[in-house]
C-alpha cells in the first residue's frame, strides 16, 4: 500500500493547471462504443479510473491509439460480445464504477449489454435502478443474477419512449441517452441530469450525428438515428480539482492562480467558497486566490448559521463537500455541512477531529464545523484515505498542519487526481510518495 508523507505548514505560491474532468471522461470513453468510426478524445487525465476504463475498452476489442499522454483515438469497429461473459471482464468491470456506462451503447448498437455490479468509492448506497428502468422504458428486458452480481440487458426491438427519471442521476442519464440515440422513434427524458459534463456528452453525440434537443435543461428530447459517425472531442477542466485547489489555497494561506478553469462551467462553486469568506478573483478564464490571513463564514440574512449542502446541478456537487468541510475548520465562524446524497461520505471527520478540528458529526449526513480562525493549527497525524474526495481533503488538511503527516491508501487519491504530489510540490508543497 502506497502512502504520502507530508510536511505541512508551508505557504504555497504559483500556478496550477487543472486536469481533464474525470467524470466527463468516463462518459465520453463509453460513447466511443456507439460508432465503428474513429473518435479522438483530447485532454484525457492520466488517472487510475480512466486508464482502467481505456484498458477495459481495449480488452473488449476497441482499437486504441495513444497519440500523447492526453490524446487518444478509438475505433470500435467490432466488440467481442463473448468477452463480456468472461471472468476477466467481470473482474475488470467490477473494479470500476464508470464501467456501468458501457451498457447503454452496447444495448443500442448490439441489442445486449452485460455488466457486473461495478465498484468505486465506498461512500454509501449508489443504486443502479435509474439506469435499468430507463432501458426497460425503451423496451429492454433486464436480468440480474444475485449469485455473482451480474446484470444482463437485452433489447431486440427497442423504441423511443417518454420517461420521468426517479432521480437526476448523471451516469443514469448518460447511459439512457447513449442508448436512445440509436433507438427508433422519439425518446423524452424528464428530470434528466444537466451538469456540464452531461452537456458535453450530448454535444459530442450531436457532432456524431445524434439528434438531441434541450441540452443544458432537465428535459431532453432525442430523435433516434440509424448510425453515428466519428468525431473529435476535448474534455473540460475538472471542476472538482478546481474547487480542491481553491480550498487548498485558503487553508494554507497561499497565493495560487488556477489556469484555464472554464469558469462558466463551474456553476455555483466559486460563490459557495465566497460564502466561507474566501476571496476569489477572475482574470479571463483563470482564478486567482490571494493570500488571506483569515476568512469569515457568512450567515444567512436572518443571522442563522450558514449551511453548505449538495444538490443536483446547478446546485453544489457532492464531490466537493469534503473539501468545504476541511476548509471550514480554519474559518472564523461556524457552518453546517449537509451531505444529502451519500450516507458515508462524512465518516472521515474523525481523522480531522484527531488533528484538532472542532467538528460535531450530527448523523451520517450532517456535520457542524466550528472554525479555529487560524488561531490553532491542525496537528499532524497518520491517516488512511477512505475514498477519492475524502483523500484529497485529508491531503489539504495535512498540508496546513504542523509537522509530518502520513496518508495511507493513496491509491484512492490516484484514482481521481493526476500526479497530485508532483504538481503541488512544484509550487512549494513537501509531499513524498512512499511505496
Amino acid at each position: 500500500m502506497s502512502a504520502f508523507e507530508i510536511i505541512g505548514g508551508a505557504e504555497l505560491k504559483g500556478d496550477l493547471h487543472p486536469q481533464g474532468a474525470k467524470n466527463e471522461t468516463l462518459q465520453i470513453l463509453c460513447a466511443v462504443l456507439l460508432t465503428p468510426e474513429k473518435v479522438t478524445i483530447k485532454n484525457i487525465p492520466s488517472i487510475v479510473d480512466v486508464n482502467k476504463l481505456i484498458e477495459l475498452l481495449g480488452s473488449m476489442g476497441v482499437e486504441i491509439t495513444r497519440e500523447s499522454e492526453s490524446i487518444c483515438s478509438f475505433m470500435a469497429k467490432t466488440v467481442n460480445l463473448d468477452y463480456l461473459k468472461s471472468e476477466e471482464f467481470k473482474v475488470k468491470a467490477a473494479a470500476l464504477r464508470g464501467s456501468i456506462m458501457v451498457v447503454g451503447p452496447l444495448l443500442a448498437r448490439y441489442g445486449v449489454g452485460y455488466i457486473p455490479r461495478p465498484g468505486g468509492d465506498k461512500i454509501g448506497r449508489r443504486r443502479l435502478d435509474t439506469h435499468f428502468i430507463g432501458f426497460q422504458n425503451l423496451g429492454a428486458t433486464f436480468l440480474y443474477d444475485p449469485k455473482d452480481s451480474f446484470f444482463e440487458v437485452r433489447g431486440d426491438k427497442l423504441k423511443g419512449a417518454y420517461m420521468l427519471l426517479d432521480e437526476a442521476s448523471v451516469t443514469g442519464t448518460a447511459n439512457i441517452v447513449m442508448a436512445a440515440v440509436l433507438v427508433p422513434g422519439t425518446t423524452t427524458i424528464f428530470n434528466a441530469a444537466c451538469e456540464p459534463y452531461l452537456q458535453q456528452l450530448c454535444k459530442m453525440l450531436v457532432r456524431m450525428g445524434a439528434k438531441i434537443s434541450g441540452i443544458g435543461s432537465n428535459l431532453l428530447t432525442i430523435e433516434g438515428v440509424t448510425s453515428l459517425k466519428g468525431c473529435e472531442h476535448t474534455i473540460l477542466p475538472d471542476m472538482i480539482e478546481v474547487g480542491s485547489f481553491i480550498g487548498l489555497a485558503a487553508l494554507t494561506k497561499s497565493e495560487i492562480t488556477i489556469k484555464n478553469v472554464s469558469y462558466n462551467d463551474l456553476g455555483i462553486i466559486p460563490d459557495s467558497f465566497r460564502r466561507l469568506g474566501i476571496k476569489i478573483e477572475r482574470f479571463g478564464d483563470d482564478i486567482y486566490i490571494p493570500r488571506q490571513e483569515n476568512y469569515e463564514i457568512e450567515t444567512f440574512i436572518d443571522g442563522s448559521i450558514m449551511t453548505i449542502a449538495d444538490a443536483t446541478w446547478p446546485g453544489l456537487t457532492p464531490d466537493l463537500l469534503s473539501v468545504f468541510l476541511v476548509v471550514a475548520t480554519q474559518a472564523k465562524g461556524s457552518v453546517l455541512i449537509h451531505q444529502k446524497m451519500f450516507e458515508s461520505r462524512l465518516f472521515f471527520v474523525d481523522k480531522l477531529i484527531d488533528m484538532g478540528a472542532q467538528i460535531i458529526l450530527c448523523d451520517p449526513h450532517r456535520a457542524v464545523v466550528i472554525g479555529h480562525n487560524h488561531q490553532l493549527k491542525l496537528r499532524a497525524t497518520n491517516m488512511v484515505s477512505p475514498d477519492i474526495r475524502a483523500g484529497v481533503a485529508l491531503l489539504i488538511a495535512a498540508l496546513s498542519a504542523e509537522g509530518k503527516s502520513t496518508i495511507q491508501n493513496i491509491e484512492q487519491i490516484d484514482r481521481g487526481y493526476q500526479n497530485i504530489d508532483k504538481r503541488l510540490n512544484a509550487i512549494g508543497a513537501n509531499i513524498i510518495r512512499k511505496g
